[in-house]
């Protein structure tokens, strides 16, 4: 493996972070710390506790996996896209550089970038409420299989992607959409029974159900499950990957 190519990658990648700022960290701070104010303050003033978990601390992990849901999968694909899009993929493909070289530098900075970014939420949130973190070393190990996962994901979106609209489609339409319906502002134990069955069908829930159990022990799934579907979604992930460099799928503009 050559590990030179890969720091490379990653190394620029991070380069690109620090250039835009604004953008990459400063932006998606201020978009979270707006829900938590706004959630936190309007709901939280009718509904003060959530399962003995004060309200505005029970909606952090979620609005932390918003968060590093977006921007894992906008990272990675943004990354790999734009290099298509101008052309200077083929700087990269003339290199002694294989396609797994090239995932692991482009996945390996924008998991990097997701992780220091919800890092940056929790400290801005233990700002406005009284946290508490029960299992910590669980706690950076969702943090951290889910930057992984969803930066893969990213990369096949970015790979997969022909167009700007594309880039967006998933993010926008079906990715944020499920994690406000995954339990980011509630407990499925408010729903009613036929809206909880249904919405066990959603994936995002066991993610910030097994996030949520590493802050306060509370979980709406076992811990154990949400594990093992966040493991099962990455390697989906990695056999899609695979799939695409084995059938030669383009990663050429």
């Amino acid at each position: 493996m050559n590990l030179q190519a890969v720091r490379a990658i990653y190394a620029f990648e991070m380069a690109r972070t620090k250039r835009t700022l604004l953008q990459s960290v400063v932006s998606p701070v201020i978009s979270t710390s707006l829900y938590f104010v706004v959630f936190g303050s309007a709901i939280g003033a009718r509904m003060t506790q959530v399962e003995h978990v004060p309200y505005g601390a029970f909606i952090v992990p979620g609005l932390m996996m918003l968060t590093l849901l977006t921007q894992s999968i906008s990272n990675a694909s943004f990354a790999i896209y734009f290099p298509r899009f101008t052309g200077t993929i083929y700087e990269v493909l003339s290199a002694p550089v294989s396609p797994f070289e090239i995932m692991c530098g482009y996945v390996g900075a924008a998991a990097t970038k997701s992780v220091l970014l919800g890092l940056i939420i929790l400290a801005t949130a233990a700002l406005f409420v009284p946290m508490e973190v029960r299992h910590p070393f669980w706690m950076l190990a969702f943090l951290v299989l889910t930057a992984v996962t969803f930066s893969l994901f990213g990369f096949i979106i970015g790979i997969w992607a022909d167009g700007f609209e594309r880039l967006q489609l998933i993010p926008m339409l079906i990715v944020t959409p499920l994690t406000f319906l995954g339990g980011t502002f509630y407990s499925l134990d408010m729903l009613p029974p036929v809206w909880r069955t249904v919405t066990l069908f959603n994936p995002v829930v066991y993610l910030i159900s097994g996030f949520r159990w590493s802050f306060f022990g509370l979980s709406d799934v076992a811990v154990g499950v949400s594990f093992a579907m966040t493991t099962g979604f990455l390697l989906a992930c990695l056999l899609i990957v695979s799939w695409m460099f084995r059938t030669g799928y383009r990663l050429k503009s």
